[in-house]
């Protein structure tokens, strides 16, 4: 029997299959789970709640994954190096630069999908994916971290929150630093909050160098199925929020 007759087709508003149905290491694509069904703010919900999302270029049919193991971010073993360390308290103390939450969660979606990525063709955030993940943002669910300097949006990073559980999708950045000042912030946020984790997907030499660490897929599942019901923070940003990473800055005389 063949992998592609393996496979779930799904059908509007179908649930999706156990994640343990999804291809193994050995196969042709691991992660992959099931094809098909809609890109609907009620499908997505159900997707990221149990460790699915989507992941497919424009022109193809929609294509679920749930990788084994995930790479995954716990906030508190984020590690903040020393030449970063210094960026952050050159940023947090210009008052040209900010850091801001969903102010332009589509114009950073658009960004995302110009950066070039290397040994990649193209983008996998087509107008489908585009419009998919801005009505979740209007619906609550899909978050905008932004780096402004000098009223100018040069970095930034869109991810997916279901209650207190963070999945992290894709950054961009004009200026050296920038997205790494845009998940820096979005840690800080995370640990202020008591947010554990962030979901990253997918094994990289940066997100590896940043403290990401690969986790079974059923310890994720386990952490996601705690944390999605429980009620989400408040998405705003806060400089104060910059302690959790650094020291406070003395008061001012």
């Amino acid at each position: 029997m063949s992998e592609l007759s393996q496979l779930a087709i799904l059908a509007p508003g179908e649930p999706f299959p156990p994640v343990s149905q999804a291809w193994g290491p050995s196969s042709s694509a691991p992660g992959l789970l099931a094809v098909g069904g809609e890109l609907d703010v009620r499908t997505l919900r159900a997707a990221y709640s149990t460790t699915v999302f989507p992941w497919f270029s424009h022109g193809e049919p929609i294509l679920w994954w749930s990788p084994d193991p995930r790479m995954v971010l716990q906030v508190d073993a984020f590690r903040l190096h020393r030449s970063l360390r210094k960026v952050i308290e050159r940023f947090r103390i210009s008052p040209a630069c900010e850091i801001r939450f969903d102010t332009a969660f589509d114009d950073v979606m658009a960004a995302c999908a110009a950066s070039p990525r290397p040994g990649q063709d193209g983008t996998w955030i087509g107008p489908e994916m585009r419009r998919a993940y801005g009505e979740l943002h209007r619906a609550g669910y899909a978050h905008s971290v932004e780096t402004w300097a000098a009223g100018e949006l040069v970095a930034g990073l869109y991810c997916v929150s279901i209650g207190r559980a963070v999945f992290g999708e894709s950054m961009f950045t004009r200026v050296s630093d920038g997205s790494k000042l845009a998940l820096s912030a979005l840690v800080a946020w995370c640990r202020h909050h008591g947010l554990p984790l962030i979901d990253c997907q997918q094994n990289t030499a940066h997100l590896d160098f940043m403290g990401a660490r690969e986790m079974p897929r059923a310890e994720f599942a386990r952490a996601v199925a705690e944390l999605a019901p429980q009620p989400a923070p408040i998405w705003k940003f806060d400089p104060v929020y910059w302690n959790a990473l650094l020291p406070p800055r003395p008061a001012q005389r």
